[in-house]
């Protein structure tokens, strides 16, 4: 399995290069500095999923594009096998199920939440919306400064091309599957 450092960093590479983009003008895009994208592209750093989030939104890309080689006809997935992306100091772990079908325009995640997680994350491009299934616990979603609780066996479909963010300040872990839907442009 190819490490996610390389997989990364080959995939924003492909990217920027194929559409002609110095790293100055790729790091304009994104409002990540041009040292990072550099070290990001050679392998020698991995980006925290926020960074990746504006990388991906910047390019406007789906997230998982950066973290998965071309799919075959079918998946079978199994979770111990998958890369994991840490945001806040590793109480968020992310896992790509599926990444970005352009058939679908869908890409799907599995998200654990530990006790006094927060992650915030900036608006996705136009259209783009989030469904969240809440397997266990429950989870506490900020939308344009409004919190909205959603608990186990429950879901929520929002407009993610607003300013949203995801708390765990329950006694418990929390578990998602997360659908990112992009629409057709």
């Amino acid at each position: 399995m190819t490490s996610p450092v390389s997989t990364i960093g080959e995939r924003l590479k492909e990217i920027r290069t194929n559409r002609k983009l110095s790293l100055d003008e790729a790091a304009k895009l994104t409002q990540v500095s041009k040292p990072m994208l550099g070290q990001i592209e050679r392998g020698q750093s991995i980006p925290t999923i926020t960074t990746l989030w504006k990388i991906a939104t910047g390019l406007k890309v789906p997230l998982s594009s950066f973290l998965e080689q071309q799919q075959t006809e079918y998946s079978v997935i199994d979770i111990g096998e998958k890369e994991i992306i840490f945001e806040d100091n590793g109480r968020m772990r992310a896992y790509t199920l599926f990444s970005y079908d352009p058939i679908r325009n869908v890409e799907i995640f599995y998200i654990e939440f530990d006790e006094g997680c927060r992650h915030k994350s900036d608006k996705h491009n136009d259209g783009v919306e989030e469904y969240v299934f809440v397997l266990t616990g429950k989870l506490q979603l900020v939308l344009n400064e409004k919190e909205i609780v959603v608990g186990e066996k429950q879901a929520i479909r929002f407009r993610a091309d607003i300013p949203h963010g995801y708390h765990n300040p329950f006694d418990e872990k929390c578990t998602i599957y997360n659908t990112i839907f992009y629409p057709n442009h």
